[in-house]
């Protein structure tokens, strides 16, 4: 605990600004990404059928997605994304290990979610362009469902992550399912456990890749 304790302090010490608030960074978060999700879904007219399958083919693709982008940068320095590298593999992981997965203040929630930037990269580097790709290519309507789902998966990711380190009592306890997830992104702060569990949301990729770790 001591470890954890020192490098809690340290951190909060040397990169908190002084105007930083966790609720304001996840209400950024949350209403810019809805903001975006509602707006894609206001462009929808008359769907058909097939522009549907869009939402399940972007969610596993964004899965997949998850998986590769956490096994990969996040864990394995590479270039151009040392930062990517340094915030969780040798911040996340130090700040939160298995025996210590909740924050104990609001100030925390810097070590749990994406810098405000990485909306703003993610709305204009991915969702937009590769919707465009889509809605030329297939049809309007493909390309804002793509949009949406992206976002959508984008703000669950960090919902998801999110619960996993507040208290278990109250609140989250009572989510259905979350436990369970919760249990599966424990075992990956195991230092012993790092090379599996690699889904931050639902194990899908995990489990067809064969890096589910149960704990058993």
């Amino acid at each position: 605990m001591a470890d954890v304790a020192t490098f809690r302090d340290e951190y909060r010490r040397t990169e908190l600004g002084p105007h930083y608030t966790g609720w304001g960074h996840f209400a950024f978060t949350s209403l810019g990404s809805l903001a975006a999700i509602g707006f894609a879904i206001s462009r929808v007219r008359g769907i058909h059928g097939w522009e549907w399958l869009v939402v399940p083919l972007t969610f596993l693709f964004a899965n997949f997605a998850e998986y590769f982008g956490h096994k990969g940068p996040m864990h394995h320095l590479r270039p151009g994304l040392r930062l990517l590298f340094q915030r969780h593999t040798q911040q996340h992981h130090r700040f939160f290990t298995a025996d210590h997965m909740e924050c104990t203040r609001t100030t925390d929630f810097k070590m749990i979610l994406f810098p405000p930037v990485m909306l703003v990269f993610f709305l204009g580097g991915i969702a937009t362009p590769v919707g465009l790709i889509v809605y030329y290519l297939l049809s309007p309507n493909a390309g804002w469902l793509f949009a949406a789902t992206a976002v959508g998966y984008f703000l669950t990711y960090e919902w998801l992550h999110f619960a996993y380190h507040q208290p278990t009592q109250g609140l989250w306890a009572a989510i259905p399912g979350l436990a369970r997830l919760r249990r599966h992104h424990q075992l990956h702060h195991d230092p012993l456990r790092m090379d599996r569990n690699f889904n931050i949301t639902f194990p899908i990729a995990d489990a067809l890749l064969g890096t589910m770790d149960r704990g058993e």
